[in-house]
């Protein structure tokens, strides 16, 4: 399974679990319950091996931890739109990856804004995907206002966000 798959996989748990305060990573991946999710979609035909899962809890659970902060980062940055304006799946998304940028380290910056942009296309219109992409750009750009000499900021994460969103910024595959 690629990083980018897990990903996938971490955006549709917290999305059911913000649907569903019941439903735990637990329940998710119990090999009866992930089964059927295989049956539906591609994304579940491959169980995540033991780095993937924690991978994905992390993600997952971080967004429904955080999901005041990150909503507050959303609304901050989208100016004239409120959260209940922006689709269910897109705020999904865009709580992944801003959780990404701010608490998961070894991520790159400009890798979870390049994976958000690519799994955005495949739910959203392209008005809805630059969107997203403008609003991490803004996350990206405020952190490095308040952490100017955090290295893990770069220029080059900066100019991936104004860049084509269709580039590949990193091969996140290679990390799986």
């Amino acid at each position: 399974m690629t990083r980018t798959t897990a990903r996938e996989i971490a955006v549709q748990l917290s999305f059911a679990m913000l649907s569903n305060s019941e439903l735990t990573p637990e329940e998710f991946f119990s090999r009866e319950y992930y089964d059927t999710l295989a049956e539906e979609c591609i994304f579940f035909e491959e169980y995540p091996n033991e780095r993937q899962l924690r991978y994905i809890r992390e993600l997952a659970v971080g967004v429904v931890e955080h999901r005041e902060e990150l909503d507050a980062r959303i609304e901050q940055l989208s100016h004239a739109w409120r959260l209940s304006r922006i689709s269910r799946t897109a705020a999904a998304v865009l709580r992944c990856a801003i959780y990404e940028i701010l608490y998961m380290p070894d991520v790159p910056n400009a890798a979870a804004i390049n994976e958000a942009v690519e799994l955005a296309k495949g739910y959203e219109d392209p008005e809805t995907v630059s969107f997203i992409n403008g609003i991490l750009g803004g996350v990206v750009r405020s952190l490095n206002a308040e952490t100017p000499d955090d290295p893990e900021i770069t220029e080059s994460a900066l100019e991936s966000v104004n860049s084509d969103a269709g580039e590949s910024v990193e091969d996140t595959e290679t990390r799986s």
